[in-house]
């Protein structure tokens, strides 16, 4: 009671004073923190020994702080210290990207988007009126069943409530190809079973874009479109750079191996597309 009027909150526990009682009547007074086992800390974090860890760290940087120990024969305690405290450095999981760009095309990158950057900002608006682009997404299609949507149900009474799971297989998928502008899709095509998006069928699929053009922008048939594809093999194929030839389409450069600067992945584009289907 005398320890909770003058401590408080921060009082130790009925059971910690009962095993410092019982170590008083042992013959324990010191105050002090008892020798810890093993070598001191002093003699484990020696210049050379530090050197050692860290040149182990330099041979395999996913060795894991017991294996180091094994190794260097010191407490796993004291090789923490000398990675924190010493060597300052922490353990980190490896971040995944697409790809590991060579100098080359890290510079290829650099350049291409600094000159769509410079192009945006000389003329936003104009830019933004006549820039289309494409992109293509699976997008995967769910049978509805009575159980696929959350809801109430009776129970008898004591009972807890029935688990349900909330990982539903999916029925099939379906590739997309998506065309759109700043004012909203022009049109989305759906590849049928068993087939694949060739040279010509994308070729087609301009034509149809061009038709949708006309048909929904009519502002913009005496206006030089703006076109931004990646460099899929279709959409690199021969007949498809013959038909944006024909159409007289402005083809923006897309650096090599970067679908993270693709416009419907970077303004999440298609993350709202399916998350509407799915409402």
């Amino acid at each position: 009671m005398k320890f909770l009027k003058v401590n408080g909150d921060s009082s130790p526990s009925f059971s910690t004073i009962k095993k410092w009682a019982a170590k008083f009547k042992r013959g324990h007074t010191s105050l002090e923190d008892d020798p810890c086992e093993g070598h001191p800390k002093s003699a484990t974090t020696t210049p050379e020994i530090i050197e050692q860890v860290h040149d182990m760290l330099l041979e395999d940087w996913r060795m894991k702080v017991c294996e180091t120990a094994e190794t260097t024969g010191i407490p796993k305690e004291h090789v923490g210290y000398i990675l924190h405290e010493e060597l300052v450095m922490k353990k980190l999981c490896a971040r995944w990207v697409p790809r590991l760009l060579t100098a080359d095309q890290q510079h290829t990158r650099m350049k291409i988007s600094e000159e769509c950057l410079e192009r945006f900002n000389k003329n936003k608006t104009d830019f933004v009126h006549r820039f289309i682009t494409v992109d293509e997404t699976w997008i995967h299609h769910y049978e509805y069943t009575p159980e696929s949507k959350q809801s109430q149900q009776w129970t008898e009474a004591g009972c807890s409530a029935p688990k349900k799971t909330a990982l539903v297989p999916s029925a099939g998928e379906v590739m997309a190809s998506v065309f759109w502008d700043a004012e909203g899709i022009l049109f989305i095509d759906y590849l049928e079973k068993g087939k694949t998006i060739t040279g010509e069928y994308y070729s087609n699929l301009l034509t149809r874009l061009d038709e949708k053009i006309n048909e929904k922008r009519p502002g913009l048939q005496k206006k030089k479109i703006i076109f931004y594809q990646d460099n899929a093999p279709a959409h690199k194929s021969v007949l498809a750079m013959g038909k944006l030839r024909d159409l007289h389409y402005e083809l923006l450069e897309h650096p090599p191996y970067s679908p993270d600067l693709a416009p419907s992945d970077w303004s999440a584009f298609f993350f709202r597309i399916k998350r509407r289907l799915q409402l």
